[in-house]
């Protein structure tokens, strides 16, 4: 038994040292590595790590180009400007993602943290690999509207892009390749494990939930648990909830990747985590308030063919109800995650 456990430990911890970019010295002239500290509560993340693993200089230029407007057709746009990070990398306060030109597109800009630990991203589930997901904002005619082979001349032309570039790969040459890989390090940074939640669930010392919050946990538990499973707050499963479709936009989904009218209405389960600092909600953005998603899944769902039959019923939500469930919602907010400073802005010399 002792000797089992000596294999067990022996094994996270190399699975550990992997993840992290590797425990061991670099070489003389390769970039330093990034050591990715992972919340030991949370399930081995999903993204293979040993096929671009961490480094300092190439998480700084994932950085960067996170919150360079030249990376836009106009110059007016970056990831940031709709990522922000005070929002959890959402956008505040505006229901519908928009972009360069005043243009504007049809869903709600997602959040961003944990990615590492998804198969497949967007509300529909249409891209499946993390190092592929910065294509679509990029080259979206609604959000930065670059054509790729564009960006690449413009940032080879650039001195401190292919400075920065040798930093993190070796040489100045600049690909879509070496480009994505740089982008997915620094979103593979954003962790977000550090909420009053999470400190209460592995009992360290002096953190406990309040009457309200531990009730709302129950609350929780009962009524919302399902879909939002825990650690991460999300299944990772696409469900329609029975929110209303909306002519206008003319949404429908998942089945616009997958072209099954089973799919239809179906979306993403968003994580719980940082909710109450990601408003609006749902992927019209069509809630302001939480108190109006506690509302719809109350009384408001619309039934359709494709409704999950989780939510057909309803869920009943008393107004106790409610406002403990806020309360437990709100340990879920990572004041860390949304002030640390090695995630923020970087100005453009």
């Amino acid at each position: 038994m002792k000797h089992k456990a000596i294999y067990i430990i022996a094994a996270f911890c190399a699975w550990l040292a992997l993840v992290q970019a590797g425990a061991r010295k670099p070489h003389r002239g390769e970039p330093a590595p990034y050591f990715l500290q992972l919340p030991s509560h949370f399930p081995r993340p999903v993204y293979d790590f040993s096929r671009n693993p961490l480094t300092k200089p190439g998480v700084a230029l994932g950085r960067f180009m996170f919150y360079d407007y030249r990376l836009s057709k106009d110059s007016t746009v970056s990831c940031g400007f709709c990522h922000q990070q005070f929002a959890a990398f959402g956008h505040f306060d505006h229901a519908l993602a928009h972009g360069v030109a005043g243009q504007q597109g049809t869903r709600s800009v997602p959040t961003l943290f944990n990615m590492i630990w998804q198969k497949a991203f967007m509300w529909d589930g249409g891209v499946n690999h993390l190092e592929i997901q910065p294509l679509t904002p990029l080259t979206d005619h609604n959000e930065m509207a670059m054509d790729l082979k564009e960006l690449l001349q413009k940032m080879q032309a650039d001195p401190q892009y292919r400075k920065m570039f040798k930093a993190a790969f070796g040489s100045p040459e600049i690909t879509s390749e070496r480009m994505f890989k740089a982008f997915t390090q620094f979103i593979a940074t954003m962790v977000s494990a550090n909420s009053k939640y999470d400190s209460v669930i592995q009992h360290l010392p002096g953190a406990t939930f309040s009457d309200e919050e531990k009730a709302g946990y129950s609350v929780f538990q009962e009524k919302c648990a399902a879909c939002h499973k825990e650690p991460l707050f999300t299944d990772l499963t696409y469900r329609s909830n029975g929110l209303p479709y909306l002519p206008a936009l003319n949404d429908v989904g998942r089945m616009k990747i997958t072209g099954n009218t089973d799919d239809n209405l179906r979306f993403k389960v968003p994580s719980l985590r940082n909710i109450l600092k990601s408003a609006p909600y749902m992927h019209d953005g069509r809630f302001f308030d939480i108190f109006q998603v506690f509302d719809f899944y109350d009384h408001g769902i619309k039934v359709t063919p494709t409704t999950d039959p989780l939510v057909k019923p309803g869920i009943p939500l008393s107004d106790r109800e409610k406002r403990q469930l806020y309360f437990f919602l709100n340990t879920l907010t990572d004041y860390s995650f949304l002030n640390n400073k090695e995630l923020s802005e970087v100005l453009i010399n």
